[in-house]
């Protein structure tokens, strides 16, 4: 039989490649691999495990080591310390020992050979976990009470700066701080001016923003996420509710909480708004009345009574211009005008204004004429052709998870093969990496029909609540008077409206809806996952 090689990066590994000494796993298999030469060992696979946990269950690779050595399938094991295997609890300590215990399995490091039949070699080996346990807590202890007297200092601990700051080295010092990086923090003041106020209209009121709006237009403008990317909306409330910007940072906000369910570890890391926070050796990017004005409006509280920014255009940030794409401004009456009107705010463009309040009547009536024309368009039995859908993808799951299982089995039997000297290295080797190659196709093209599914389910949901959601605006809205209230139940169903006047009305003819409106209501998803926009027409009366 041939042995087992396992590879596993620890703590003090990590520390000395900071340092620079070179790349732990490669030092570690070329002393192993020699080792092995010189005992005359063959070796059938190597194991690296590029993920870090505590426990056996963090480890898949450390998983599938003690399958294999529980089936039998390792004469032994070559690894670098017994500690390598576990510094778990008292049950992975167990685990551990039981599965080359019965097994046989014998576990050969460059120090010393454990032989598992041994009593006094079995009595070493447990021995070893148990000190690798204690200096595992002892450090970790050690490195807690480090962490929790530098936060309590002001130090900043965490591995990587929120949005608006890079984390620095603090020179003559041990401890990391942040420091402003102007371009994002203008960014950040920006998210909490479109929460807080809004965006300031021509007619001096204000359209305030919520997460997916801000999102929206961070992601219109082109301004990129800290990787690079597309915002989220959950990004934004991240952003909005971290005290790290007015210069507090928080310890265990999100501490990771262990419980037993139906014989399963399960681990949370639940919000706690309560935890600890300290000033930090940073400067702030806003001030803290915003920061509390922020968390009000989030919690629903009663804000100021702020007259001028009062939102008094139900289609703020709705309206563009169809012919130069800027967004339309409502214009208040004056001496001239009697009535308020959105009016295109470029002053070459040649789009002509109309009265805000026909604007609003011609696109309810838009939206009313839309639903039936909406529901036409459906297949005539939607749930029926959902279904089919649903049913090909779920045979088409089944029928990869099976062939998946026959190549994990055929993996397997390759061991077997080998041992039984029906394979030369070669032809094993060959064989080998040709089954795993196809089980790595097999689990992605399963990810792949899973995610489809999934979206297939969400869109078969999405259609059938987004439909009632626009009848219901169309029955309430006219029997609402909080103006703030209408334009948020529009930008719940609608991406944006293009606006197109040509003629000027004539005189005594102002009220007559001589315009076009083609407006992009918010679709139930798409495959790519993103809101299907779809333009509709609404040609006004003439």
């Amino acid at each position: 039989m041939s042995y087992l090689m396992y590879l596993r990066k620890s703590r003090a590994d990590k520390e000395a490649e900071a340092r620079g000494e070179g790349e732990t796993l490669a030092r570690h298999e070329q002393l192993l691999t020699e080792l092995a030469v010189k005992m005359g060992l063959l070796v059938g696979a190597i194991y690296k495990e590029l993920v870090s946990g505590e426990t056996i269950s963090a480890r898949p690779k450390m998983q599938q080591t003690l399958l294999e050595v529980m089936q039998g399938m390792w004469e032994g094991v070559l690894v670098m310390e017994v500690e390598r295997l576990a510094r778990g609890d008292t049950k992975d300590q167990g685990t551990v020992a039981e599965a080359f215990k019965f097994s046989n399995t014998k576990i050969i490091t460059p120090m010393k050979t454990y032989d598992p039949s041994d009593e006094f070699d079995e009595e070493y080996f447990e021995f070893n976990l148990f000190m690798s346990r204690r200096e595992y807590k002892t450090i970790n202890r050690r490195i807690q009470r480090g962490r929790i007297a530098a936060f309590r200092d002001g130090w900043y601990i965490a591995g990587t700066a929120p949005y608006g700051y890079k984390k620095v080295k603090q020179k003559g010092d041990k401890g990391y701080t942040l420091e402003i990086v102007p371009k994002e923090a203008k960014i950040v003041e920006y998210i909490y001016e479109l929460y807080t106020a809004g965006e300031l209209q021509e007619d001096g009121s204000h359209a305030p923003f919520g997460s997916y709006q801000i999102r929206d237009r961070l992601n219109e403008l082109n301004i990129p996420s800290r990787t690079g990317g597309i915002w989220s909306a959950s990004s934004i409330i991240d952003i909005l509710s971290n005290p790290i910007y007015i210069g507090y940072q928080r310890w265990q906000w999100r501490k990771v909480m262990k419980q037993m369910i139906h014989g399963t570890i399960i681990e949370t890391r639940p919000k706690d708004e309560n935890c600890e926070k300290v000033k930090g050796r940073f400067q702030a990017i806003i001030n803290e009345d915003k920061y509390n004005l922020v968390q009000n409006i989030k919690a629903g509280k009663p804000l100021p009574n702020i007259t001028n920014t009062t939102l008094q255009n139900p289609l703020s940030g709705l309206v563009y211009c169809s012919k130069c794409g800027t967004m339309m401004t409502r214009q208040p009456s004056n001496t001239k005008l009697r009535y308020a009107v959105l009016r295109c705010p470029n002053s070459s463009c040649n789009n002509i204004s109309a009265p805000l309040s026909l604007i609003e009547e011609m696109a309810i009536e838009g939206l009313n004429e839309w639903i039936p024309e909406y529901e036409l368009n459906w297949p005539e039995e939607p749930e029926k052709e959902s279904s089919t859908t649903l049913s090909v993808l779920e045979n088409s799951i089944h029928s990869l998870e099976d062939k998946y299982h026959q190549t994990v089995k055929q993996l397997n039997k390759t061991y077997d093969l080998l041992e039984q000297n029906v394979y030369s290295i070669n032809t094993f080797e060959e064989r080998h990496k040709t089954l795993e190659n196809q089980e790595k196709e097999l689990l992605k093209e399963l990810e792949h029909l899973k995610k489809e599914r999934n979206c297939t389910i969400n869109r078969k949901q999405a259609r059938c609540d987004f439909i009632p959601s626009v009848k219901h605006l169309v029955e309430v809205y006219w029997k609402i008077d909080d103006i703030r209230l209408r334009n948020s139940m529009l930008r719940n169903v609608l991406d944006h409206i293009d606006y197109l006047k040509t003629e000027r009305n004539k005189k005594g003819a102002g009220n007559t809806a001589n315009f076009t409106l083609k407006f992009y209501p918010r679709l139930p998803e798409s495959k790519t996952g993103h809101p299907a926009v779809r333009p509709h027409h609404c040609r006004s009366r003439c």
